[in-house]
């Protein structure tokens, strides 16, 4: 029997990308061009979050305006990871996020691993 690849799925109300807290992202910046670099710095609030992050929703405040680097479908572009291990990597970079954010049993952790293991898209 084999087991199928689990394929990425943002979750809602989740945010964990949302914490742009430069000090805490080094990885996330040096793929960034200085260009984007600028524009991610000019981003992040005084408590490390995204200044459109919108707390009380927690939904982004420009998301179809966001900026490339805030879409996890480019992801793959920045850091040069072919597209059949895609998914993969950006289960890995959610983990890594959210684990950081709101800790590796939190709620949040658990509705990201449910949606893995579900298959389904909801916010690429």
């Amino acid at each position: 029997m084999s087991r199928e690849t689990p394929q990425w799925t943002c979750i809602k109300h989740c945010g964990a990308c949302c914490r742009l807290a430069p000090e805490e992202r080094a990885d996330a910046l040096e793929a960034l061009s200085e260009e984007q670099q600028r524009t991610y710095l000019a981003m992040v609030g005084p408590d490390g979050w995204c200044i459109h992050y919108d707390t009380g929703s927690q939904c982004c405040t420009i998301y179809e305006e966001r900026p490339d680097f805030c879409r996890v479908s480019g992801l793959g572009r920045l850091f040069d990871v072919p597209d059949d291990q895609f998914d993969a990597f950006a289960i890995a970079c959610c983990h890594q996020q959210i684990r950081s954010t709101y800790g590796g049993r939190s709620g949040v952790m658990r509705r990201f691993n449910r949606a893995q293991n579900a298959g389904g898209s909801v916010d690429k």
